[in-house]
C-alpha cells in the first residue's frame, strides 16, 4: 500500500532532457531510498520522506523515453499535449489528490481544520522547474522552514543563475502601474522609476529571510492545506504570472509567504520557454493582462493591453527605420515578423471553461 509522502515536488517539463536530468540528481543527492521505491527519505536522519512527480509536456526530446529507466523512483506523468507551466502543475496536483478549481477570495483568517482530498496528499507541494539544481542542504532548509512555522503559506529560497550572479525573485503585489513599467520600453527609459523599485523590494536586502507579497515560481514550496484551500494554479496563464496570482490568493486567506536565502538554487531561466520566443512575448505580457482584469478590472485590463500593443506598433517602426538605413536587414525583417504575430494577437487573454 502506497504511503504518504511529507514532501511532493512536482516539475514539469518540456524538451530539457539535460537540463531536467541534473535537476532529478540534485534531488537525489539530498534524499535516501525508503522501503517504498516511489519514496525517498530526506533530512538530517532521512526520516522526512519525499516523492517527485515529472509531468512532461509532450517533449520530443529523449524526456519520455529516458526518464523511467534513469529515474525509476520518479512517477512519470506523460502528457499528449503541452499544458503549459499552469496546466503541467494542476496536471500533478490532481495526481497527489487535490482538487485545482480556483476558490473564492476571501479576506477571511485561514480555517483550523482542512479536509484533504485523500489520504495520500502530502503535507506540502514544492514546484521546481527542470532547469534548476536543488544546492546542498537547500532542500531541507525549505523544507523544515514551513514546517516549523504554522503561519506560513509558501516559502522559496534564493535563486542564482548558472554563473553563480544573484537572481532577482523577491516581489511586492504589482500596482495598476506596474503593467506599464515591467519589461517595456517606459521601464527602460526610467530603470529607477518608485514603481520598479517597490514591486522588486529594492528596499531590503536579498541576503535577509523576509516576508514578500510573491516569489518567482522557479522554486516554490506551499503548505498542502493552504493548496486544499485557494485550489491550484488558474489555467488562464498558461504561464508567466500565474506565481503571482497563486502567491496572492495565499495571502488573501491569511497566510505568510516568505522567502529564505539559508536555502540556495541555481537556476538556468527560460530554457524552456525560451524555445518559442515569440510565443513567450504573446503569453508574458497576455498573462499581464489577464493579472490586471483579475484584480484591477476591465477598465484597466484593457488600458494595458493597448499600450502594449502599442509598444510592440512603435517596436515595428523603429525596425522598420533601421531596415531602410541598411543596418543587419534580415534580422530587422525576423524582429518585425515577431513583433506583428505579437500585435495580430491581439494580447487578449484566453478563455478557459
Amino acid at each position: 500500500m502506497q504511503k504518504s509522502a511529507d514532501l511532493a515536488i512536482v516539475i514539469v517539463s518540456w524538451n530539457v532532457w539535460d537540463l531536467l536530468r541534473a535537476c532529478l540528481e540534485s534531488i537525489a543527492r539530498q534524499s535516501q531510498p525508503t522501503d517504498d521505491p516511489k519514496l525517498r527519505g530526506f533530512g538530517p536522519d532521512s526520516s522526512a520522506t519525499l516523492r517527485v512527480l515529472v509531468v512532461d509536456n509532450a517533449s520530443q526530446d529523449a524526456t519520455p523515453s529516458l526518464l523511467p529507466s534513469r529515474f525509476p523512483w520518479v512517477e512519470a506523468i506523460l502528457s499528449a499535449e503541452n499544458l503549459g507551466f499552469t496546466g503541467g502543475n494542476n496536471r500533478g496536483l490532481e495526481v497527489l489528490g487535490y482538487d485545482v478549481k480556483e476558490r473564492p477570495r476571501t479576506a477571511d483568517r485561514r480555517p483550523q481544520t482542512t479536509t484533504r482530498n485523500s489520504p495520500l496528499v502530502p503535507r506540502f507541494v514544492y514546484f521546481l522547474n527542470p532547469d534548476t539544481e536543488v544546492l546542498p542542504n537547500s532542500l531541507w532548509t525549505l523544507y523544515a522552514g514551513i514546517a516549523n512555522d504554522e503561519s506560513i503559506g509558501a516559502i522559496g529560497p534564493q535563486l542564482r543563475y548558472g554563473d553563480g550572479s544573484l537572481q532577482s525573485t523577491r516581489r511586492r503585489f504589482p500596482t495598476r502601474l506596474t503593467g506599464f513599467f515591467e519589461s517595456t520600453w517606459l521601464g527602460r527609459l526610467w530603470p529607477g522609476n518608485p514603481w520598479a523599485r517597490r514591486y522588486y523590494l529594492d528596499d531590503w536586502s536579498p541576503a535577509v529571510r523576509q516576508d514578500v507579497d510573491w516569489l518567482v515560481g522557479a522554486a516554490l514550496l506551499v503548505r498542502g492545506e493552504v493548496l486544499a484551500q485557494v485550489g491550484g494554479f488558474d489555467p488562464a496563464f498558461f504561464m508567466y504570472s500565474e506565481e503571482t496570482d497563486l502567491c496572492r490568493r495565499v495571502k488573501d486567506a491569511g497566510w505568510r509567504v516568505v522567502y529564505e536565502p539559508g536555502a540556495m538554487v541555481i537556476h538556468y531561466e527560460g530554457r524552456s520557454s525560451g524555445q518559442v520566443s515569440t510565443r513567450r512575448q504573446i503569453l508574458f505580457n497576455r498573462s499581464k493582462v489577464h493579472y490586471a482584469g483579475k484584480y484591477f478590472g476591465t477598465f484597466w485590463a484593457e488600458l494595458l493591453r493597448l499600450y502594449l500593443l502599442l509598444e510592440f506598433r512603435v517596436q515595428v517602426a523603429a525596425e522598420g527605420a533601421k531596415a531602410l538605413l541598411g543596418h543587419k536587414r534580415a534580422l530587422r525583417r525576423e524582429r518585425i515578423a515577431a513583433y506583428q504575430e505579437v500585435i495580430a494577437s491581439g494580447l487578449r487573454p484566453e478563455s478557459h471553461g
